[in-house]
């Protein structure tokens, strides 16, 4: 596929029995299937097929060594690709799927390095989803699927972020609406005892705890093991800029005294904006704000933006995870 592969658009169809069964079909062909998660839409091959995970890689411009997550339909049927499935893993398997944690166990020799990057574990996640999960269990497999986007670029949340894009680098796309949480499963590395998390999400590491009644370590730092830990990420074409809410409206006017078009994202927008802010929609809470956290990006740049100003919400259950992506996406200028 060339340089022009995203202008054309892929396929794109509503969900039905007769979308899924397509999707199956371009799945055991070896081509790429874009499909709704509750998180951010996924690009999906299958995870036993060395080939079609190439290509997950070259349609996304994604680094090799970066792993993929194995969605899987059930946790029964997660542990066919785990090499052992400790007791905190199964008991947060129990507590949170299907749902938004991904756990990160000792691969089995089923998985092909080609999906781990080459290290010793594999990232597994059952999906809170009814079209994922019913495309999960049509498939009867595993599939590796990371964000449906050019890499590093904003996540999608709908299937038209997908089309815009992927274009022709994705063979189909199933449309099953805008995801539910709006940003990506956190992720939770499980060694025996030991707890880590790698990525933050809707599920907390305080929920982590509570579940296993273990320690949990907070993100290490260093080369990625788990997709989303680069420092920077997630990122739109515009410049973003993070303020606490006090400084916010004398970080805007700065910049527009500087000559930009600048947006404003925040649950509360500030008083005081100076004349030429482009102030996006508020949303009402943190879980509102993770929901829409990826469109308001994209608004960010198709409104001529070069600058948004963020003003991230507490840092408390899933406003860690919205506050987390927002400082990676200001990285990346």
């Amino acid at each position: 596929m060339g340089d022009d592969g995203a202008a054309r658009r892929p396929p794109v169809l509503a969900v039905s029995p007769e979308a899924l069964e397509e999707a199956v079909r371009v799945l055991r062909g070896g081509g790429l299937v874009a499909f709704p998660t509750e998180t951010v839409y996924g690009l999906g091959a299958d995870a036993a097929n060395p080939d079609a995970v190439a290509r997950i890689f070259a349609a996304k411009g994604r680094p090799a060594d970066h792993p993929l997550i194995v969605h899987v339909a059930s946790a029964e049927a997660a542990r066919g690709w785990a090499a052992s499935f400790p007791e905190p893993a199964r008991a947060l398997a129990e507590a949170f799927w299907p749902g938004p944690l991904t756990l990160v166990l000792p691969r089995s020799d089923r998985v092909p390095d080609a999906v781990t990057g080459g290290r010793a574990t594999v990232g597994l996640r059952v999906p809170d989803q009814p079209v994922a999960l019913a495309l999960l269990e049509r498939f009867g497999g595993g599939v590796a699927a990371p964000s449906a986007n050019r890499f590093g670029r904003v996540s999608p949340t709908t299937a038209e972020h997908v089309a815009a894009d992927l274009g022709e680098r994705v063979d189909l796309v199933v449309d099953g609406g805008p995801c539910a949480v709006g940003v990506e499963s956190t992720i939770v590395e499980v060694d025996g005892d030991r707890l880590t998390v790698l990525r933050t999400g809707a599920v907390t590491a305080e929920d982590v705890a509570a579940v296993t009644g273990l320690p949990v370590a907070a993100t290490p730092t260093g080369p990625a093991r788990a997709p989303g830990m680069l420092a920077a990420h997630y990122a739109p074409r515009a410049r973003v800029v993070l303020a606490e809410a006090p400084e916010a409206a004398e970080t805007v006017a700065r910049w527009v005294e500087k000559g930009h078009r600048v947006a404003v994202l925040a649950e509360v927008l500030p008083e005081g904006l100076p004349q030429g802010a482009v102030p996006l929609p508020p949303v009402a809470s943190a879980r509102d704000y993770a929901r829409v956290l990826y469109q308001r990006l994209r608004d960010v740049d198709a409104a001529g933006a070069d600058v948004v100003v963020a003003v991230p919400p507490e840092p408390a259950g899933i406003g860690l995870a919205v506050r987390d992506r927002l400082l990676r996406a200001s990285r990346a200028h």
